[in-house]
């Protein structure tokens, strides 16, 4: 099977991940999908392949040579962002002979190149794009057609000399809960590489440090046209905290090592709100300074309206570096493996995180290599197939030189 016609059969499940969920995985669709790919684990001829109560599926690789070399391991997750609707996804091929991509003449939804650039690298390139009405799930279906595609090639060409390879695929990596169960012992592997980055080439050991910041204001309603003197309506009070936040602290004004402050949710009445942010920086003494911004705002509105605003911030992840920098080799290696096959490695911090970054503090040194999609989380979302092939080709290499 062509490692396109594997990614878009994955894309054809609702894996969407769901916050307010309890369970584990917090979606059934997850569920469905790991039983799929259980089951063609299986076929390819992967050994100890195991899906557990939680979502979890592991499988090995076996050794096929006498080779000396340390077991390590390749994860991707299951689900896809909550961001943007994951539900009866259309992914079609187009190739781009340059300009604008219409991905939806019903709705007239056009990807524009003034507003993806990035487009300019793909002229000629086969691209896998959305209908306009749901995100693609490249990320992060991508790494796993590519770890499942390069498990095959690997079982069906024996003249590849390997030791034992494990895989792993999680759930609820986009929010956050990725490795909440992950057994690391059981995967048993000295090092291990997520396959979730973004374009041709990204190899990343750097990512933010994360919190989840919940501010709920409390307010007094009493009938309008007798207020004066006694409402405090508290969807006022949220919008005037907001506004208390710098506007150069929001994704759209930051890039590189710089962090943000990211609004995703309100819920507001006049007695009762809620705002709920996403706190990001790579060092962790800015980090520790954005939460205590938060802290001192929320003291303030409270000054101003006594007993009004209550904070909780919530730790999700660290910035790996500190745990993967030591262990340079298997940066090289990965950086090796890419220029192998073609790829010059795009080495720089990761705007976000992945599985690896908690790995890595759980004793799994784990760096984070490209998958090849473009614009996660929204109806732009892309992936060039050679791209993708690309990322495949890098994990046979790691492997091939171990």
């Amino acid at each position: 099977m062509k490692i396109s016609e594997r990614f878009l059969r994955y894309v054809a499940f609702d894996t969407q991940s769901n916050q307010a969920s309890s369970t584990v995985p917090t979606t059934a669709g997850q569920r469905i999908f790991a039983e799929s790919l259980a089951d063609e684990l299986r076929s390819i001829g992967m050994e100890d392949v195991e899906l557990n109560e939680k979502g979890y599926l592991m499988a090995t690789l076996p050794a096929n040579s006498d080779k000396a070399a340390p077991v390590i391991g390749f994860i991707a997750h299951l689900d896809t962002s909550p961001d943007m609707s994951g539900r009866n996804v259309q992914a079609r091929i187009v190739h781009y002979s340059g300009g604008e991509i219409l991905l939806s003449e019903a709705e007239n939804i056009r990807m524009l190149p003034e507003h993806f650039p990035e487009l300019s690298k793909y002229i000629d390139h086969d691209l896998i794009v959305t209908d306009g009405t749901t995100l693609l799930g490249a990320d992060d279906k991508a790494g796993v057609a590519a770890i499942v595609s390069a498990m095959q090639y690997l079982l069906e060409n024996d003249e590849v000399k390997h030791g034992k390879v494990r895989i792993a695929f999680t759930p609820d990596e986009e929010i956050g809960r990725g490795v909440d169960h992950f057994d690391v012992e059981k995967f048993g592997c000295e090092w291990a590489y997520t396959v979730d980055g973004g374009e041709k080439g990204e190899l990343e050991y750097e990512n933010f440090n994360a919190a989840t910041a919940e501010i709920n204001f409390k307010g007094l309603s009493v009938h309008p046209g007798y207020a004066k003197g006694i409402m405090l309506n508290a969807s006022l009070l949220a919008v005037e905290y907001a506004s208390w936040l710098p506007k150069d602290m929001r994704p759209e004004s930051t890039e590189g090592y710089e962090g943000f402050f990211h609004l995703i949710s309100i819920q507001a009445g006049v007695e009762e709100a809620r705002l709920v942010y996403l706190v990001r920086e790579h060092n962790s003494e800015l980090f520790s300074k954005k939460k205590e911004l938060l802290s001192t705002l929320v003291q303030r509105m409270n000054e101003q309206y006594p007993g009004s605003a209550q904070l909780t911030v919530t730790d999700t992840y660290y910035n790996m570096y500190e745990q993967v920098a030591p262990h340079h080799n298997i940066i090289d290696l990965a950086a090796k493996a890419m220029r192998a096959v073609g790829v010059e490695p795009i080495v720089k911090p990761m705007r976000g995180g992945t599985d690896g970054a908690r790995l890595s503090f759980m004793g799994l040194p784990c760096p984070n290599i490209f998958a090849g999609g473009h614009n996660f989380h929204g109806r732009y979302e892309f992936i060039p197939i050679s791209s993708l092939e690309k990322s495949m080709q890098t994990i046979i290499k790691i492997i091939d030189l171990i």
